[in-house]
């Protein structure tokens, strides 16, 4: 089993006209390859999955897996619903399509038990043959994959194979890792990426690397090599942008990040998602004036 890692890239999707821009996606990952990202990741939460239909998801993971299939890196594609049969259906699409592991959030909304956690992803993973990853953000979802529904699912189920973690807590992260020393951990909070890979985890997957993946690379390359003296100097220089891309809710403020540096061509959202305040606008600009954005 292909158990991706590494430096990885929660993409976003960008809109012209309200529509999926299929062109500006494909260019976007390409500069993910260029700048040394190993995996990125279609339609996740920073991708506005929840307000995509499912035929815009899956042209996502298809335009993911064409764009990628000529380099090393690989597609995680975003896989996640609160149905479970919705989530089969899109994990069960991009494992057909090509794509090389799928990440699942949990269910939101309907707040299920950690039996209906545990049912729901040995559903997903019994329906493919490609590594799952789960994907915990009480935050956003309303609901916790406690460490003990982590281990069960880890050791019962074949394909399942870590967790991106994404609840703040290096406590969470040290308890997952002391208990299953075999599980991937992958970091979802870009603030703590640091801490996280130097106490074990396998990699990240970021929001800030749409905007800066030649930095994140470099960051989870010198962290899984040890170099950590290295990877804590970027972490700490990414800090700020780190803290300025969530002045608002995911994805409104990389979004405008990737705007104002030109990397987007129009700064559109779904509702009920809506640009930027002025002063978050203003911040956002400021903060990037401290960075070199690779185009």
């Amino acid at each position: 089993m292909n158990r991706l890692k590494g430096a990885m890239t929660a993409l976003i999707t960008p809109f012209k006209n309200g529509k999926l821009d299929e062109a500006k996606y494909a260019e976007l990952i390409r500069r993910q390859i260029e700048n040394g990202i190993d995996a990125v990741v279609p339609v996740g939460t920073t991708g506005e999955s929840a307000t995509l239909s499912h035929d815009e998801h899956k042209r996502c993971i298809e335009i993911a897996v064409e764009v990628c299939k000529n380099s090393d890196a690989k597609v995680m594609a975003g896989a996640g619903s609160n149905s479970t049969a919705e989530a089969i259906d899109l994990a069960s699409f991009a494992q057909k399509a090509g794509a090389d592991a799928i990440l699942s959030v949990s269910p939101y909304y309907n707040k299920p038990t950690q039996e209906g956690l545990y049912q729901h992803y040995k559903a997903i993973a019994d329906s493919i043959e490609i590594p799952v990853l789960l994907y915990n953000v009480p935050g956003r979802t309303g609901v916790d994959i406690k460490p003990q529904t982590v281990f069960r699912l880890f050791d019962e189920v074949e394909n399942i194979y870590g967790i991106k973690e994404a609840t703040g807590s290096i406590e969470r992260c040290v308890e997952l890792l002391a208990k299953r020393e075999e599980l991937y951990v992958i970091s979802g909070d870009d603030a703590i990426n640091y801490p996280i890979i130097a106490n074990g985890g396998m990699g990240v997957i970021s929001v800030t690397a749409n905007l800066l993946p030649d930095r994140m690379s470099m960051l989870v390359h010198a962290g899984l090599a040890g170099q950590f003296d290295t990877a804590k100097m970027i972490n700490d220089e990414l800090f700020d942008i780190n803290k300025a891309l969530f002045v608002e809710s995911n994805p409104i403020p990389i979004k405008a990040a990737m705007y104002i540096a030109g990397l987007l061509d129009t700064l559109e959202y779904r509702l009920p998602l809506t640009p930027p305040s002025a002063q978050s606008m203003k911040s956002i600009e400021e903060t990037l004036k401290k960075y070199e954005v690779v185009r």
